[in-house]
C-alpha cells in the first residue's frame, strides 16, 4: 500500500508541474524590436511583389533585425525586375556580407558600380543610381576587394584580417584625397 501511495504522489506531483509549466507558446521568427513594422512591409511585398522599393525596405528591415538570411532569400526569390534594381542589389550585397559570403557580395557591388558608372561621366544613370549609392557601393567594393584578396569570407570570424583589410582600403582613399 505504501508503494502505491508513493507512486500516486509522484504522478500527482508530475501532473501539477506539467500544468504549471503551461503550453509552449509560438516564438516569433524575428527578434526585432518592431515586428509589426516588418509584418507591414511583408504584407506590402506580398500585395505587390514587383515593387522594388518595398522589397528593398523589407530586406533592410530583415538586416536591421539581424536576419540576413531572410534578406538573401527575399532577393533570390524575387522576380527579375526587382533583382535588377540597383538599390535592392546594394542591400543584397550587405546581406551577403552578413552571411559571410564576401566574394559574392563583391561581385554584386561591382555590378552596382557598373550600372551606375554613367554618373561619373555626367550621363543619365538608370533609376535608383545616385551619388550616395554610388559612393557607398564604391567604398564597400574597395573594402570587400581587400577582404577577398586576403581570403576572408566571413569578416566576423576573422576580425584581425578584417581590420587590416579595412585599414588598407581606407588608407588608399586617404592617399587619393590628399
Amino acid at each position: 500500500m505504501g508503494l502505491r501511495a508513493y507512486g500516486v504522489a509522484v504522478v500527482a506531483a508530475a501532473a501539477v508541474l506539467w500544468a504549471m509549466s503551461g503550453t509552449q507558446r509560438e516564438k516569433p521568427l524575428l527578434a526585432a524590436t518592431e515586428p509589426d513594422a516588418v509584418r507591414a512591409l511583408e504584407t506590402r511585398v506580398v500585395g505587390n511583389p514587383n515593387d522594388a522599393e518595398a522589397n528593398r525596405a523589407l530586406a533592410q528591415a530583415y538586416l536591421d533585425a539581424r536576419e540576413p538570411g531572410l534578406a538573401v532569400v527575399l532577393f533570390e526569390s524575387a522576380n527579375a525586375t526587382v533583382r535588377d534594381d540597383v538599390r535592392v542589389q546594394h542591400v543584397y550585397a550587405r546581406a551577403l556580407i552578413d552571411e559571410g559570403r564576401n566574394d559574392e557580395a563583391l561581385r554584386v557591388e561591382r555590378q552596382v558600380l557598373a550600372t551606375c558608372r554613367p554618373l561619373t561621366e555626367g550621363a543619365q544613370a538608370p533609376t535608383g543610381c545616385d551619388g550616395a549609392l554610388f559612393a557607398s557601393a564604391m567604398r564597400r567594393a574597395e573594402i570587400l576587394n581587400e577582404l577577398v584578396a586576403q581570403g576572408v569570407q566571413d569578416a566576423q570570424a576573422h576580425p584581425e584580417a578584417s581590420f587590416a583589410a579595412y585599414q588598407n582600403a581606407t588608407r588608399e582613399a586617404r592617399v587619393m584625397v590628399q
